[in-house]
């Protein structure tokens, strides 16, 4: 693997943008679930695998619908948890690899847990194409209005999955909030925040002449974060210790974890120079 860690290392040189797209596989190494798996997610929270309620069904506008205690049972869980979780040092190595480049990085992620923002990359420079947990809207849409979740605090019983304190309320109509997420069959998240930072991510690539895109924990079963970086024409340097899969000549894939991979990355650069 050193062999790919020096080409790594080569591409990053010659880069004067770096483009960082990641999926649910780089919070693990924080420890962050990623859901893999209808029992992955269970085993995660076992009162909804007791009671078989798949990711699809809880991660659902209908679920604040039919059981708003039991959705907001495992929002508010997941709100606590990264609130409490520290990002792990690959974060910090992928901001000194931007920090070499004249145009510094992006991240476009589909994570919803905002641990880049938290590990201090520039709030400017995130795209959360699939929303924030920390930002709210009003479940009946009554405003476009979205807002900060920071003054929300879940109380959780955690062994049932359900919400024991007040919901989150919209402050224009009092009633229930959620989070301002994509879920499954949502025809009612208000994307506005996220397609600005999409049209910020597109001014910026139009100012890079020389892109790297580095992925890292990005799964084939909602491929959306592996497209963009295969839709651009750049070099990817692909990490995913189950799904490394790279098509010839499009750059380099390495079968790890993402933490191990940066780690290894970073010290073939600190080789190079």
């Amino acid at each position: 693997m050193s062999a790919d860690f020096q080409q790594c290392a080569e591409l990053i040189a010659q880069a004067d943008g770096l483009l960082i797209t990641a999926g649910a596989g780089m919070g693990v190494d924080s420890g962050l679930p990623d859901f893999r798996g209808p029992q992955g997610f269970w085993g995660a929270y076992p009162a909804l695998g007791r009671a078989r309620i798949p990711f699809e069904r809880i991660a659902n506008p209908a679920a604040f619908e039919s059981n708003p205690h039991l959705a907001w049972g495992f929002y508010g869980h997941r709100l606590n948890l990264y609130r409490a979780t520290v990002p792990h040092e690959g974060f910090h190595i992928l901001q000194r690899i931007g920090e070499r480049m004249k145009e510094g990085c992006f991240v476009f992620t589909s994570n919803v847990d905002g641990q880049f923002c938290k590990a201090g990359f520039a709030d400017a420079g995130i795209a959360e194409c699939h929303g924030s947990i920390h930002h709210l809207q009003c479940i009946e849409r009554c405003t476009d209005d979205l807002w900060s979740a920071d003054d929300y605090f879940p109380e959780i019983d955690d062994d049932n999955c359900l919400l024991t304190s007040d919901f989150p309320t919209c402050p224009n109509c009092g009633g229930i909030a959620r989070p301002n997420i994509l879920m499954f069959g949502d025809w009612a998240w208000l994307d506005q925040r996220a397609a600005a930072q999409e049209r910020r991510l597109q001014i910026w690539l139009r100012k890079v002449e020389r892109l790297l895109v580095i992925e890292v924990g990005a799964g084939t079963n909602i491929p959306t974060v592996r497209l963009l970086g295969e839709s651009l024409n750049a070099p990817l340097i692909r990490i995913n210790p189950t799904e490394p899969q790279l098509g010839a000549g499009k750059g380099v894939a390495i079968a790890s974890r993402g933490m191990a991979a940066l780690q290894g990355i970073e010290a073939a650069l600190g080789r190079l120079a």
